[in-house]
């Protein structure tokens, strides 16, 4: 009988090559329509085709798009999810969008923010480390890059009005903070229109950063930077997590030493069978396994756009 192991990747293969083949082992259809479109020239409508079948009737995403949400359910966080996958193929606009726009504006809190888990997911599967509330705060980690996302794509709408203004305060209140917090800021800030207000706050967050140890800047020396508190054991988060393209506030952070050490560090990452691991606490096997494509492309992805080849 055959092992229950993953299978290896074809040996001294390119990284591109090894993720190929661990894509069409293991990934749904939705990355597999991904990773062609971004790596192997495959078409935009593919993509979004595969990403419908996520949509709602409400105008939201659910059905475990993202994957420590399972359920059929709407949420921001797969509602962000779809505007990620939407953006990254040009397809952030239009009716689709307005669309996405009334549904956030129907999840709100009082303030014209989103939290991060609306009350309806209750009843369904969630991972232990996401909290579902009858009367959930807003959250910056849940509406910062949906705005960033929306502003960036020049989208106008009402939503965008009070949403903006949470998160300026949002940002503006980060005293002591965690990646998470800090890369949902930068992803916000990477797209506001206000570019010099951005910048300041940006360069304030940089120093934050640093000072409190939240970027491991020397992979060969993790015990040198703390895991935040709640993280999973090893949790750290690199140069790359904060500037995914060197265009992102974000990079004016690091030394070019520092973001080559953590983009060796990622791509020393990738596994045997092709793919690269989460970092995050993985609480069922199948959330972990729908996770890592989705981590691999973007590992991909962000060594791509700093320049690094992948074959």
């Amino acid at each position: 009988m055959a092992g229950t192991g993953a299978t290896p990747a074809p040996p001294l293969a390119s990284p591109l090559a090894r993720a190929e083949h661990f894509i069409w082992l293991t990934a749904r259809v939705l990355e597999q329509r991904r990773f062609a479109y971004h790596f192997l020239g495959g078409a935009s409508d593919a993509v979004e085709t595969a990403l419908a079948a996520h949509l709602n009737e409400d105008g939201g995403y659910g059905h475990a798009l993202e994957p420590d949400l399972r359920g059929p359910v709407s949420q921001p966080l797969h509602t962000a999810h779809a505007l990620r996958v939407l953006d990254s193929i040009g397809r952030c606009g239009g009716l689709r969008v307005e669309r996405i726009c009334r549904y956030l504006t129907d999840v709100s809190t009082h303030d014209g923010a989103l939290p991060a888990i609306h009350p309806s997911q209750r009843g369904y599967p969630a991972a232990p480390f996401l909290s579902i509330v009858d009367s959930p705060p807003s959250d910056l980690l849940a509406t910062g890059p949906v705005v960033g996302l929306l502003h960036r794509n020049q989208v106008w709408h009402a939503w965008l009005f009070r949403a903006t203004d949470f998160c300026w305060a949002a940002v503006d209140a980060i005293d002591k903070s965690h990646p998470y917090e800090i890369q949902a800021a930068v992803a916000f800030l990477d797209g506001v229109p206000d570019r010099s207000r951005a910048e300041a706050a940006a360069d304030r967050l940089g120093r934050l950063v640093r000072k409190q140890r939240l970027a491991a800047l020397d992979p060969a020396r993790l015990d040198d930077y703390p895991v935040a508190s709640g993280y999973a054991e090893g949790e750290h988060h690199f140069p790359y997590d904060f500037a995914r393209t060197p265009q992102s506030l974000a990079r004016r952070w690091f030394t070019d030493e520092e973001m080559e050490r953590s983009l060796e560090h990622l791509a020393g990452e990738q596994l045997e069978d092709g793919g690269w691991p989460i970092r995050w606490r993985a609480w069922a096997p199948g959330t972990a396994l729908e996770s890592r494509p989705i981590v691999t492309i973007e590992a991909l992805r962000t060594l791509r756009a700093h320049g690094r080849a992948i074959g």
